[in-house]
């Protein structure tokens, strides 16, 4: 359930818009900034004001929201790949779409994180669902051999994350050179 609620289950149409304004908030915030009028949010994702104050009482509600789901869709991307590819091959492909991910994201992602509480519960859960999900990764390639044996999954988010914004404005070569000099030190 959103925001970590035990509450009781949303109904299938309440689950739809929540959904349509999270979608729709992240489009918007992305293309033209976090001062978006949520009003205009609220209409484009084809809701009334009521429906999106009853899901998100604040702004920062909303922006947490956003968040999470950027970061369950990233966390998801890592188990995918871990049971799709073989142990390096799911490492070096996670890298590779945690760097575009900052890359492409980082205006959004900038605006999130200077929205919420570094303490706060979704940014927590945020990190831990990350760290747990590089870090299948990055046991996997450890059992399998292949990458040194005092890496762990922080370590790969934050070369992600610095090789991210280190290439943000880079040519595509410079970007996939920084990468494989990573991987190249992360390997055993």
């Amino acid at each position: 359930m959103p925001g970590g609620d035990t509450a009781r289950p949303m109904r299938a149409d309440a689950r739809r818009n929540y959904e349509r304004i999270v979608a729709t908030a992240n489009e918007l915030f992305t293309a033209h900034g976090a001062e978006v009028p949520l009003d205009d949010v609220a209409k484009k994702a084809g809701v009334g004001a009521g429906t999106l104050y009853r899901h998100f009482p604040t702004r920062e509600k909303l922006f947490e929201a956003v968040y999470r789901d950027e970061i369950e869709v990233l966390a998801d991307r890592a188990y995918v790949l871990h049971e799709e590819l073989p142990p390096w091959e799911a490492l070096e492909a996670w890298l590779t779409e945690q760097v575009t991910w900052v890359v492409e994201r980082h205006k959004l992602a900038t605006i999130l994180k200077e929205s919420i509480d570094s303490g706060s519960e979704t940014f927590q859960y945020c990190q831990q669902r990350l760290r747990a999900a590089t870090g299948v990764l990055v046991d996997t390639a450890r059992e399998a051999g292949l990458i040194r044996p005092d890496v762990v999954g922080a370590d790969v988010l934050r070369l992600g994350h610095g090789a991210g914004m280190a290439v943000r404005n880079c040519s595509p070569e410079d970007g996939k050179r920084v990468l494989t000099v990573i991987l190249d030190g992360l390997r055993a």
